[in-house]
């Protein structure tokens, strides 16, 4: 079984890389994949909890929320919902084209992968000042939209404005300062190693692709996730190992195959050594809790 992924849906208004949605609306909306079973995004997402609780997954790890609760899931990355209690909330969508948009315009955080980082967490939890700004952004973004002559410069300002304040919240991401070319680099590197990471572990050959040199791309891959460009290789090839091990349930030998290693003992010695499990250790302990 693959892992399931959800694309953006993309429509013919103006907004069409932006979207928002009421997290009520998801509870019996017709799926071909429940949202509650984990799948792969394939856009950035913003989960903004206003009432209800509950444990929201990402990339097999639990995140407990509750109301003033702001999640964010990266693009290609693995969560899935928990509807038990109920929660209501808005979800913010949005792509890699609109994110371009918005820094040509203005300032912006990178939303980068700090999630390959371990010290990174995707939950926020908001006092009742910040959720109170947060939530006035946010309904301001849906009155934007909604409205009759929406103009898709105030949505960019709006979200702007909303991911500015998040990110002086999160104080793991301050090393974060890339200029807008270093940004534009760092996307080109991301689309390469999303596409290419099966096969490819050689930061050189995704320098030369992007035109770039070995130490140039070390230092983007720095500045946006304090991991260096080999580092960063291999944190998403371990994270997407862990995705293909819990949901796709497939033996070692065929997990090995299918990412280009040459035998199953290199397979297994490279995931050891980024995780201290082997493959069917980690398999066992996440596989019942989450499937």
């Amino acid at each position: 079984m693959n892992i399931p992924e959800i694309g953006f849906r993309h429509s013919n208004f103006e907004q069409a890389e932006f979207e928002m949605i009421d997290l009520e609306s998801l509870y019996n909306r017709q799926w071909n994949h429940s949202p509650e079973k984990p799948h792969r995004v394939t856009f950035f997402m913003l989960l903004y909890i206003e009432q209800g609780q509950g444990v929201h997954m990402v990339d097999f790890e639990e995140y407990p929320f509750s109301s003033g609760s702001f999640i964010f899931v990266q693009r290609e990355q693995v969560h899935s919902f928990d509807f038990s209690s109920k929660p209501k909330g808005k979800v913010v969508l949005f792509t890699q084209d609109f994110l371009d948009r918005v820094h040509a315009n203005m300032r912006l955080p990178n939303y980068t992968p700090t999630h390959l980082n371990s010290h990174h967490t995707p939950l926020v939890q908001l006092n009742d000042h910040d959720s109170n700004r947060c939530q006035t952004l946010i309904g301001e973004i849906h009155n934007e939209l909604t409205h009759a002559k929406s103009d898709p410069l105030i949505v960019m300002y709006l979200f702007s404005s909303l991911s500015l304040i998040l990110h002086r919240l999160r104080p793991e991401l301050r090393h974060d300062k890339l200029s807008y070319e270093q940004s534009s680099k760092f996307a080109r590197f991301l689309d390469l190693l999303f596409e290419h990471f099966k096969k490819v572990r050689d930061a050189n050959w995704y320098a030369n692709q992007i035109n770039t040199t070995y130490k140039t791309l070390n230092q983007v891959c720095k500045l946006a996730t304090d991991l260096t460009a080999k580092q960063l290789i291999d944190a998403y090839t371990v994270v997407e190992i862990k995705r293909n091990l819990v949901v796709s349930n497939i033996n070692t030998q065929q997990i090995a195959y299918e990412f280009g290693f040459e035998d199953a003992s290199n397979f297994v010695k490279f995931f050891k050594k980024h995780t201290q499990l082997t493959p069917s250790q980690f398999q066992k302990a996440y596989l019942k809790p989450i499937l």
